[in-house]
């Protein structure tokens, strides 16, 4: 769903012209934004809730060079699930790792090693 979706979706549920639709749903992202940037928090009952975090500095590697490459500290923003949305079907459960990405992390049983791989007819891509 993109910003588009949810303007044509709030002109449908309110009767209102999507122009006056595009500017509430502008509106309410800016004053999302604004508050974001000043380190509030944004609770919507039954949707969920927006938190600013702290994100710790670290060291990366280029991936071409294979150089460090310093990772500044900075802020990054989370959010968790209110009860409705658990309802359906998503989890409460977030990761409190500092790196800016949600994502799980490979299952212990899969073996995505080049060795593992090379048995297989699929061609590598380094």
């Amino acid at each position: 769903m993109i910003k588009l979706d949810i303007v044509n979706r709030v002109a449908e549920r309110t009767g209102v012209p999507k122009m006056k639709a595009e500017q509430a749903v502008d509106a309410l992202f800016h004053s999302m934004k604004e508050a974001l940037a000043r380190g509030e928090r944004i609770e919507l009952r039954g949707f969920g809730v927006f938190v600013v975090k702290p994100r710790k500095r670290g060291v990366g590697r280029n991936p071409r060079t294979g150089e460090e490459v310093a990772i500044p500290s900075g802020k990054t923003i989370r959010f968790k699930p209110g009860k409705e949305l658990q309802a359906h079907g998503f989890d409460a459960e977030h990761d409190d790792h500092d790196d800016i990405h949600d994502t799980e992390s490979p299952s212990a049983d899969v073996d995505d090693s080049p060795v593992a791989r090379a048995d297989t007819d699929a061609p590598d891509r380094f």
